[in-house]
């Protein structure tokens, strides 16, 4: 489907998701985003605390244009074109009856969350675009997450539109990108 390469045992579903910036503003209907959200619930996590928050707007909702404005500009020109726009947050702490303690992994449990929610989009015929470029300092003031949350990232949800719809230097970037080899990035032993 992308024109991508991989060991034939890697599921050709991991391999054909992408990140466009082209999207058609199609409805994602509530039962679909609600499957992509529990299929992100089923990650894992340290201790099973599920430190993952996943905030959303939908296109046309009373909160996707403030959702829209905590991106930075240049995201926001081509984001404004997707369905549904998400805003991972984790908690810091793992929370228990007996007591607060500082979590080492919340972030990564929750990149572990974004993961299998991506998957799923892809599997129900949509594509996800993640992004760090939010405006952090304002955004999580404007969402209202507390400061023993971290605000790590969002993305986008939809259906791939036509990449005309891009301006001209993003035309040239809406293509399937390769991966570095795997020498590239693993390791036997020790990092040096």
């Amino acid at each position: 489907m992308t024109g991508r390469t991989a060991n034939p045992k890697v599921q050709q579903l991991i391999v054909d998701r992408w990140s466009p910036r082209a999207f058609d503003g199609t409805e994602v209907p509530q039962e679909d985003l609600d499957a992509i959200f529990e299929a992100a619930g089923w990650a894992p996590s340290a201790y099973n605390v599920q430190p993952w928050t996943f905030l959303y707007a939908k296109k046309g909702d009373a909160n996707w244009d403030l959702f829209l404005s905590q991106l930075v500009d240049f995201n926001q020109g081509w984001a404004k074109a997707a369905s549904v726009l998400v805003f991972v947050v984790s908690d810091k702490f793992m929370r228990s009856e007996q007591g607060n303690n500082p979590s080492h992994s919340h972030s990564f449990d929750a990149g572990a969350a974004w993961v299998l929610a991506a998957l799923q989009a892809q599997a129900l015929g949509y594509r996800t675009h993640g992004m760090t470029g939010i405006k952090f300092g304002e955004a999580e003031a404007a969402l209202g997450i507390p400061e023993d949350y971290r605000l790590e990232a969002a993305f986008v949800i939809g259906k791939q539109g036509d990449k005309a719809s891009l301006p001209e230097f993003l035309q040239e970037r809406e293509v399937p990108t390769g991966r570095k080899p795997l020498d590239a990035i693993v390791k036997a032993g020790k990092f040096a």
